[in-house]
């Protein structure tokens, strides 16, 4: 059901009578760069998100799985873990000087300690990670329900979004976002993780706090959460797509 710009793309040249080898990525990239085309694709993608919600409801559950059913090896996905001297360090001792720090559109703007985190309400859950790239893998996490995040902060009637920012960058430079909108904030299944089958989240899997939102593919997961914001809009953050990859042409809406 899910219709991907890259999907949308080849039905709309094939439907004007050309064709496009999977990898002509001249042509693909000619066309993203057409703003008529790109806001044919960006009404696709609405209509796309709306009708998938529509059928599967907001409460839907992702699958979830058995011990049994985990993976063997789970691959890294996304950018390289920081580099910077601050976090090796701190992640060596186990993150006594990370907080996560929870801004914007909120009543009570706060910080807290990975044992704060790990003092609330959580959630567990084996759920299959289904990747952009086509591989999948399942794995067991726990971590604080999004929800209880909010309880404790109160977003504002304005905020609409939520913003997740980490310390992971690219060759550029540019650190690495998410956001998802507040019914996937409120869906049970989206927590921020902390541990990863049984074991504090490994570093190459986005420690010390990573997202899980289950009902959407991986790169929606933003990894080495340092901040969250509560905002009305993300058009002035970054490129204004809504996330690093997003600012890339992936779509912004990435529901399974």
């Amino acid at each position: 059901m899910n219709l991907s710009r890259r999907s949308l793309l080849l039905g709309a040249v094939q439907g004007a009578g050309l064709l496009l080898l999977s990898g002509c990525e001249k042509a693909f990239n000619s066309l993203q760069q057409n703003r008529k085309f790109l806001s044919l694709l960006e009404s696709a993608e609405g209509a796309n998100q709306h009708l998938q919600r529509l059928l599967t409801g907001k409460n839907k559950l992702a699958q979830e799985f058995t011990e049994q059913d985990i993976s063997r090896y789970f691959k890294p996905n996304g950018n390289p873990p920081p580099i910077t001297m601050d976090y090796t360090a701190d992640a060596a001792k186990q993150w006594p000087a990370w907080r996560l720090e929870i801004s914007g559109s909120v009543k009570q703007p706060a910080r807290f300690s990975l044992p704060e985190l790990r003092s609330m309400p959580s959630r567990t859950q084996i759920t299959r990670h289904d990747c952009v790239e086509g591989w999948s893998a399942i794995a067991k996490w726990k971590g604080v329900p999004l929800t209880e995040i909010m309880q404790r902060v109160q977003p504002t009637p304005e905020a609409k979004y939520v913003v997740f920012h980490c310390m992971d960058t690219d060759d550029s430079g540019a650190h690495y976002y998410e956001s998802i909108d507040f019914l996937d904030a409120h869906h049970p299944q989206t927590i921020l993780a902390y541990e990863m089958n049984d074991r504090a989240l490994p570093i190459e899997h986005g420690a010390p706090l990573r997202l899980r939102i289950e009902t959407q593919l991986g790169y929606k997961h933003a990894k080495y959460i340092r901040k969250i914001d509560f905002v009305a809009s993300y058009e002035n953050i970054a490129a204004g797509k809504g996330g690093y990859w997003e600012d890339q042409g992936y779509e912004w809406y990435a529901g399974i």
